[in-house]
């Protein structure tokens, strides 16, 4: 080959190698699905720890929390929130649950601070937002809370977290801030909890299995940023893997909420059996990545 051919040819080399790392340098870096493996589970009481859970770091010491139909005060049931989803707990030690109505055009909040006081968030609906309230994860830096909807859906919802980020008042509207844009729709998501700033994990009771090749899968959604109520962010989701399904009976299993626990890094996911069985074999697993 001439020495100008080899020279040209090594140019145009070199640019290559210059381009290529320069895109992967600008790209954001792969995420790998985690393994969950199965190590443990415990009852899960049908009126009480059926339909959410959460740990909870302070005070130290303090009980993993659980909700049910049995864990709604009466006068919020009288009011008709009669329907109470996956809660979680900020790191200061905010719990908080997710109420919802059969009908109107509100969610709910219900929120106990460290010191043991309640109090109560009321949202109203955005455009084209459906009225369930099934879960809420707050985020790692305390400021910024997701919410979920029910039925199959390409986003999740951010709001500024009721009782810690200062913007938020119990005398005031509780405002969706910013939207989680998923590149793969969800089926009937019953809880999500962070396991990391950007990553989320989270219990689907989907019961067709056609978006994701399975029932009642356990989703990975990685977003691109950690969610800071300001601009929306994108969520990359992956179904990591089939929540168990045991019982004794034949039937209709409902997953329902879940837990990271970043002390311990145990993972449960509370599974209702069908039938009778609700009230002797349903369970809350435990898992362990591996």
């Amino acid at each position: 080959m001439p020495l100008r051919a080899r020279q040209r040819r090594r140019t145009v080399l070199t640019a290559l190698v210059s381009l290529t790392a320069a895109l992967l340098s600008a790209a954001p870096p792969a995420s790998a699905a985690d393994t969950w493996t199965e190590v443990g589970s415990d009852r899960a009481d049908p009126l009480t720890e059926s339909q959410g859970l959460t740990s909870v770091e302070v005070p130290a010491g303090a009980a993993n929390r659980y909700t049910g139909i049995g864990t709604i005060p009466a006068g919020l049931n009288g009011r008709g929130w009669n329907h109470v989803g996956d809660p979680d707990a900020s790191y200061d030690g905010h719990y908080i649950e997710p109420y919802q109505r059969d009908s109107g055009t509100t969610k709910m909040f219900r929120v106990q601070s460290p010191s043991g006081s309640w109090s109560e968030y009321v949202h109203t609906l955005s455009s084209g937002e459906a009225l369930n309230n099934s879960w809420v994860a707050v985020s790692p830096g305390g400021q910024w809370m997701l919410a979920g909807e029910y039925g199959t859906m390409s986003r999740l919802l951010v709001f500024p977290t009721p009782g810690v980020n200062p913007s938020t008042s119990p005398s005031a509207n509780l405002p969706q801030a910013a939207t989680v844009r998923l590149d793969h729709a969800v089926r009937d998501v019953q809880g999500c909890d962070f396991a990391g700033p950007t990553r989320l994990l989270c219990s689907s009771d989907d019961p067709a299995g056609t978006l994701f090749g399975i029932t009642k899968p356990l989703l990975q959604i990685d977003l691109s940023a950690e969610p800071n109520g300001t601009s929306d962010v994108t969520g990359h989701v992956t179904a990591l893997r089939q929540l168990p399904l045991r019982s004794s009976c034949s039937g209709t299993f409902e997953a329902e909420g879940i837990d990271y626990d970043r002390r311990s890094g145990t993972l449960r996911v509370i599974v209702v059996s069908p039938g009778f069985c609700v009230l002797t074999d349903s369970k809350t697993y435990r898992f362990t990545r591996s």
